[in-house]
C-alpha cells in the first residue's frame, strides 16, 4: 500500500479543522526599540490568540532589521508556535534558482516554515527551489493589498489582454506539485480574490489587508473560500496587535466573523 503524503493545501485543511478557525495571526513587531522587545511582543500576541488562529506569519523585515539577535528571535518562535499550527513566513523572497536555493534551506530548515511567500516575477525557474519539500508550499504575489498594487498588478500586458496578476495566476499554477502553489490576494480587492479563486479553484489563498488597510473581510472571504468552505486565510496583523479590545478580544471577534461567513449566517 502506497502511503499518501500530504500535501500543503491538506496540511491547511488539517490546521483549519483543528483550531476551528481560518485566521492567520501576523506578526510585524513594528516600532520596537530592539529584538527583546520584539519577542515580548510576539508572545504576548501568540499567549492571547493562538486558540484562535490557524496559522502564525511573522513578517521577516521586522526581525531582521535587528540583526542576529533578530533572527535568533524567529529561531525560537518556531518552538513558539503549536504543530497543529502553521508557521507561514512573510518574506517576499524573489531571485535566481541558486540564491533561491539558500533560501528555502533558510526558511524551510532552519526557521522550519510550513509556507511562505515569494515574488512571481524572475518566473518560474526560480521558485522551483522552494517547491521540492513534502507538505510544504509557497505563497505567491498575486494581486497584493497595497493601493499601488494597481500600478502594474492591475494592468493587462498588452491589449486585450488580462491583468497582470490574472496572468501570474495562470502561470503559476503549473510550477508545483498539487497543493503547493498558493497566492496572495488583498482584502482590498474583492472582485481580484473572486477572479483569483475561478482560475485556482483549489489553490490556498492567503488573504491580507483586513483592519489597517481597510481590506473587506466578508466579502473577501466569500470571494476566495473553496468548495468546501475553506481554502482561504485571513491574515490580520495590525487590527489584533493594536486593538483597543485588546489582542484576544479582537482574534475572537475576527474568528467569528470568518466563521459566519463559512457557515453563511
Amino acid at each position: 500500500m502506497v502511503a499518501t503524503v500530504e500535501t500543503f493545501a491538506s496540511r491547511l485543511a488539517s490546521a483549519a479543522a483543528a483550531s476551528g478557525s481560518l485566521l492567520c495571526l501576523g506578526l510585524d513587531p513594528d516600532g520596537m526599540a530592539d529584538a527583546a522587545a520584539a519577542e515580548r511582543q510576539c508572545h504576548q500576541l501568540l499567549e492571547a490568540t493562538l486558540d484562535c488562529v490557524c496559522a502564525v506569519k511573522p513578517n521577516l523585515a521586522f526581525f531582521e532589521q535587528f540583526g542576529s539577535a533578530g533572527y535568533a528571535v524567529l529561531e525560537r518562535l518556531r518552538a513558539a508556535v503549536p504543530s497543529d499550527r502553521l508557521l507561514i513566513l512573510d518574506g517576499k523572497r524573489s531571485d535566481i534558482a541558486s540564491t533561491m536555493t539558500a533560501y528555502a534551506v533558510a526558511l524551510f530548515d532552519v526557521l522550519g516554515a510550513d509556507a511562505v511567500t515569494v515574488n512571481p516575477l524572475l518566473g518560474g525557474d526560480s521558485i522551483a527551489p522552494m517547491l521540492n519539500r513534502p507538505g510544504r508550499g509557497v505563497f505567491v504575489l498575486a494581486r497584493t493589498s497595497n493601493a499601488g498594487a494597481a500600478d502594474f498588478l492591475d494592468r493587462p500586458l498588452g491589449p486585450g489582454d488580462v491583468p497582470l496578476y490574472q496572468r501570474v495566476v495562470d502561470e503559476a499554477l503549473g510550477w508545483g506539485p498539487a497543493g503547493a502553489v498558493g497566492f496572495v490576494v488583498g482584502t482590498t480587492a474583492p472582485d481580484a480574490v473572486a477572479e483569483v479563486r475561478r482560475l485556482a479553484p483549489s489553490a490556498p489563498l492567503l488573504l491580507p489587508g483586513v483592519g489597517a488597510q481597510g481590506g473587506a473581510l466578508e466579502a473577501a472571504l466569500e470571494a476566495g473560500l473553496d468548495a468546501d468552505g475553506g481554502g482561504a486565510l485571513v491574515s490580520v496583523s495590525r487590527g489584533i496587535a493594536a486593538a483597543e479590545e485588546g489582542a484576544a478580544v479582537a482574534a475572537r471577534d475576527l474568528r467569528d466573523r470568518i466563521n459566519a461567513v463559512r457557515s453563511g449566517t
